[in-house]
């Protein structure tokens, strides 16, 4: 049986405890690199490979400091201090430029925990927004790959058509899964997470050169919560809350088809005139 895409494009080779190898994956090819979602979900990976780790996600932040060039690179995921039921990870991803010489290409932080019952509210609901099978399908963008391992119903806020600079709202919502459907699990979810193109293009209605810098997921689900998820869709939402002097923030929220909201996130993305 062939891997998922997915799959396949966080496949990681274990060189020595917290040391991993792997390479980029043109199914999930950018503007000018990966995907950024898929690059944080590989550093989410090399976390949940070693063999030291406790727990389950709790929250991941990873800082781009570079766009990723075909082929391989180095993962390294490192346990700081473990606690009786947390966990705190430093991660390095590197690569060999033209000149032979490595490069650091993101630098993350992750913290893991065992989860324990105790109380707890959803304060933030989903939603009411038709459901998925009654919205068609769309492709936001042209000419990157990685669009295509996505399946997008846009609710609200899809890519601009007009590029007027007549923007009136940041605000997105839209049901996405993996394509082909695949079970939902942490690397997934942390990649979904930055599914949303840059909140300046909806806003401003304008193009200009913008990327992600930063982002902080917070998974607020366990594994078992995941999986009954299935393979079914999310509902994402983002929105920004300040443009200004060539950064702007993203705040994100993904609930399952049954209302549970499984994780948000911030983001912090730069942009030019």
């Amino acid at each position: 049986m062939n891997d998922h895409p997915f799959d396949a494009a966080l496949r990681l080779t274990a060189e020595q405890a917290g040391l991993y190898s792997g390479s980029t994956s043109a199914a999930y090819w950018n503007m000018v690199g990966p995907f950024g979602g898929v690059t944080a979900a590989t550093a989410l990976n090399a976390v949940l490979q070693h063999p030291a780790l406790l727990g389950e996600p709790i929250s991941l932040t990873v800082n781009y400091a570079g766009p990723l060039l075909a082929g391989p690179f180095r993962v390294a995921a490192t346990p700081r201090r473990t606690n009786r039921s947390t966990q705190h990870w430093l991660i390095e991803m590197t690569q060999a430029n033209a000149a032979g010489v490595d490069e650091v290409m993101l630098t993350a932080t992750a913290l893991t925990a065992s989860r324990r019952p105790t109380w707890g509210s959803e304060d933030t609901p989903m939603p009411a927004v038709p459901r998925p099978a009654g919205l068609p399908e769309e492709k936001p963008m042209t000419g990157v790959e990685w669009i295509h391992r996505y399946d997008m119903r846009f609710v609200e806020g899809a890519f601009p058509t007009e590029w007027d600079g007549h923007g009136d709202s940041s605000l997105t919502q839209l049901w996405m899964r993996d394509m082909p459907p695949r079970v939902l699990d942490f690397c997934s979810l942390a990649s979904m997470a930055d599914i949303f193109f840059p909140r300046v293009y909806l806003r401003r209605a304008f193009r200009v050169p913008a990327g992600t810098v930063s982002m902080t997921v917070y998974f607020h689900a366990d594994g078992a919560q995941l999986r009954a998820s299935g393979d079914g869709f999310l509902l994402g939402q983002a929105h920004a809350q300040v443009f200004r002097k060539g950064f702007f923030d993203q705040s994100s929220q993904l609930w399952n088809e049954a209302g549970v909201l499984l994780a948000t996130t911030n983001q912090i993305v730069y942009y030019k005139e």
